[in-house]
């Protein structure tokens, strides 16, 4: 399917490139894994031979994202009572909900201006900060930040590499499982911490 879509991108007006760019933009924090990083790099790509200009292709594909991701939001604001607190998701404890709400009343702002860098928590965040209710304007314009930061870095080397998909590919993939193995340390060492601190508060 990502090759098609690829291919089809180079037939198209460039009406129906920035539609493509916004559709996979969007759609990204509703249903993952979308290969949207991918598409949007290819459609950067062909900034050099048409009259697509990097800042446009940059604010528009931000704005997209962010509204996909007040969609979660708002997902987790009006479900999260429903979904998480009630306990039907059995793996996910009131001691856990608890912390995030810990954590994003300390560092929501932080988490999602960082939620378009660390692959496979996008959607989580987005619904997180709304079961929390951050303020939506100021959880918007966050957001907003995060995709264009990263949305500038992806289109940027996009331009650079060309429509060499593999490669463009083989970097995303790379990068993804380095941030995904960080990640799993830094779980691994807050449990241990919490375990270490857990055992000393019952001695």
């Amino acid at each position: 399917m990502l090759e098609t879509i690829i291919s089809y991108l180079h037939t198209v007006d460039l009406f129906w490139i920035y539609v493509i760019l916004i559709v996979f933009s969007f759609t990204e924090n509703i249903f993952p894994p979308s290969p949207s990083d991918v598409i949007v790099m290819v459609g950067a790509s062909l900034i050099g031979s048409t009259t697509m200009n990097f800042v446009p292709i940059v604010l528009i594909t931000a704005v997209a994202s962010s509204l996909g991701f007040m969609v979660m939001y708002l997902a987790g604001k009006y479900l999260g009572e429903r979904v998480l607190r009630t306990g039907k998701i059995k793996f996910i404890s009131p001691d856990t909900i608890r912390k995030s709400e810990h954590w994003f009343a300390r560092y929501g702002s932080i988490l999602i201006i960082a939620n378009r860098f660390l692959p496979g928590s996008r959607s989580v965040i987005s619904f997180i900060s709304g079961m929390n209710e951050l303020q939506p304007l100021k959880t918007f314009l966050c957001a907003t930040l995060s995709a264009i930061l990263w949305n500038g870095l992806i289109i940027y080397i996009g331009m650079k590499l060309g429509d060499n998909v593999e490669l463009i590919d083989h970097y995303l993939s790379t990068y993804r499982n380095i941030i995904l193995v960080l990640m799993g340390v830094v779980a691994v060492i807050l449990i241990v911490r919490h375990l270490i601190l857990r055992k000393k508060s019952n001695q």
